[in-house]
């Protein structure tokens, strides 16, 4: 691998410990690791990337996403929808897909992520029809060049036994056990600079049993790996878990060993006071997802109390389904804007989002290589273009790339390797892929 310099920045936000923000400054990145941050840099045979008139940042990093919902976007009969009524409406669509449908919606939907800078990625798959397995998610994420956490989901109660989903989407509980040990043992990395691990996330407590959830955490605490599911996304699901667990989510999780560091919880929109207490004692983490929450009519997740009893807050853009885009740098300013809609204008500043879509997810997905731009940190880096029209006049360019834009990156590097250049895609054939993916889509509305 060969070195790489980023040379002469206007700005790099190193979200080190101290939260530097340098000026005039160079990146100097050796084997996938940054060896050397400051002015005047010497390049030796390192690749050199001018950054001038741009601002650097630490590589974006989502917390929560379903890449297979890139082939339903904007579907319909479920665009004005709460969550049950929304999930209703597309199950029996999903339940067409095979392997072509997952790999496929996978590819465009990490495009779309390294386009918005985004380095590190969880994806939570929690159905697998038709022969779909999560390797199709993992293979796409091996050829788009991005690091990919890969949550292995699961169902196990169908329609017949209580539940929401069809029987047709719901597995043995025996072989969803099974198939989490096969893709852990396969394709787990635990080492530092990892492209890829895997977690073990059952979808929601609505779509498993309280055996599962709780054979599930053991698992993944054998196999030293992490834990996600969603929890508490809107009224409906406080209902659920008060009709059928005698508690609200908050308690029904810890009472089944989904509390702690290695656990993350997509949403949590509805969490008291009492449970933000628990997440923050627990150090149990949040992927907050806004665009999804507004979109369902979810709520405003109090990101803000959260993140004042210290818990662990990361972005996540959720499935292009619910939000419809992919975009995390939007998903940043939404946060934002919601968080002074709840609590006032000075609740939540665009350097604190920025940490949250940089540092804070790292913390939330257990990467303590990742998330900032310091010595020994490994190379994951967005170069953004300041000097386009969306920028024009900025007085504060941090500032600026969340108020003004761009909303596009210019440069992305993931371990030092360029995935995009120069606003384009360094990885895949875009053009090609996107016509796959209109065919898959006018498959399943023939359908």
């Amino acid at each position: 691998m060969s070195d790489l310099l980023i040379r002469r920045a206007r700005c790099v936000v190193t979200m080190d410990d101290a939260r530097r923000e340098l000026s005039d400054a160079d990146i100097l990145c050796r084997d996938g690791v940054i060896v050397a941050i400051g002015q005047g840099l010497e390049a030796g045979t390192a690749q050199v990337v001018s950054a001038e008139g741009c601002l650097v940042t630490p590589g974006l990093i989502n917390t929560h996403h379903h890449l297979f919902q890139t082939l339903t976007r904007v579907v319909p009969a479920g665009q004005d929808a709460l969550l049950f009524g929304w999930l209703k409406t597309l199950y029996p669509i999903w339940a067409r897909f095979g392997p072509d449908e997952i790999r496929t919606s996978a590819l465009i939907g990490l495009a779309e992520l390294a386009l918005s800078g985004c380095s590190l990625t969880s994806d939570h798959l929690y159905l697998f029809p038709n022969g779909a397995r999560l390797d199709d998610s993992i293979d796409a994420a091996q050829q788009i060049g991005v690091r990919l956490l890969a949550t292995r989901g699961a169902m196990s109660i169908g329609e017949s036994d209580g539940g929401l989903p069809p029987d047709s989407l719901v597995e043995a509980e025996s072989a969803i056990l099974n198939d989490c040990i096969r893709v852990i043992d396969r394709y787990h990395d635990a080492a530092p600079g990892a492209m890829i691990q895997v977690g073990v996330a059952p979808c929601s407590p609505f779509s498993v049993s309280r055996e599962l959830m709780r054979d599930a955490a053991m698992l993944a605490r054998d196999k030293g790996v992490r834990l996600h599911t969603h929890l508490a996304e809107n009224d409906e699901d406080i209902a659920y878990s008060l009709a059928n667990f005698g508690c609200r989510p908050g308690q029904y999780a810890e009472d089944l060993g989904w509390t702690g560091d290695d656990v993350w919880h997509a949403h949590c929109v509805k969490l008291d006071a009492h449970e933000i207490d628990l997440f923050a004692r627990s150090r149990t983490g949040v992927a907050h997802c806004p665009c999804s929450n507004c979109r369902l009519g979810s709520g405003i997740a109090p990101v803000r109390a959260m993140r004042d009893a210290g818990v662990r807050v990361g972005l996540g853009v959720d499935g292009s389904a619910s939000n419809d885009s992919g975009n995390l740098l939007s998903e940043a300013r939404q946060a934002m804007l919601l968080q002074r809609v709840a609590n006032g204008a000075d609740a939540m500043s665009v350097r604190e989002t920025l940490e949250i879509a940089t540092r804070g997810g790292a913390e939330v997905l257990g990467r303590q290589d990742l998330g900032q731009l310091s010595l020994g940190m490994r190379a994951d880096i967005a170069v953004w273009d300041m000097t386009g029209i969306e920028a024009a006049g900025a007085w504060d360019p941090v500032a600026a790339l969340l108020l003004s834009g761009p909303l596009r990156v210019r440069d992305l590097f993931v371990e030092g390797r360029a995935v995009v250049s120069g606003g384009q895609l360094m990885t895949l054939d875009l053009a090609r892929t996107i016509s796959d993916q209109n065919r898959l889509v006018a498959r399943l509305m023939d359908n």
